[in-house]
């Protein structure tokens, strides 16, 4: 007989992207592929992470910088900028954006069509209670890296990816 094991659930379209992101988001500046496949709990495997991460990186969504051999990555936005992202590309791949926009709105809960309102109204306005305190920090992200063994470094030679 053969041994049949019992395979995990196949993830979710995107939901890997959307882990490495969130992982990314969570560090301190700059992360490793190695830092974010601790985070991530080791159950990926490094060249997983890598492939995830060079998409992220052909989408727009996140950006690296070679440190020694290897690089750093960094979320492009915050967040609430990505999950924009994600917003506007679904919006993008439809053909009647009225329609879509029409039924977003009138799905909104109360205070979030509110909300909404009030942003169309004031566009690029600097309101402090409408910036999530993600979105404030990320604006003053350190130069350091986080490496897998969860050190800080400005360089870590000899780590890859």
């Amino acid at each position: 007989m053969t041994d049949r094991r019992q395979r995990p659930p196949r993830r979710g379209q995107g939901e890997l992207e959307a882990q490495v992101l969130s992982a990314l988001c969570a560090a301190d500046g700059p992360a490793t592929a190695g830092w974010v496949q601790e985070r991530l709990g080791g159950d990926l495997a490094y060249t997983t992470v890598i492939t995830i991460l060079t998409r992220l990186l052909a989408k727009g969504a996140v950006t690296r910088e070679r440190v020694g051999r290897s690089f750093a990555w960094t979320p492009a936005s915050d967040e609430a900028g990505l999950a924009a992202r994600r917003m506007r590309k679904v919006l993008d791949g439809e053909r009647d954006r009225e329609a879509v926009l029409a039924s977003f709105v009138t799905s909104l809960e109360p205070d979030d069509e509110r909300l909404l309102r009030e942003l169309l109204a004031h566009p690029g306005a600097e309101r402090d209670d409408w910036a999530s305190p993600s979105a404030q920090s990320s604006s003053v992200r350190s130069s350091s890296v986080r490496s897998p063994s969860g050190q800080s470094s400005s360089a870590r030679s000899g780590s890859h990816g």
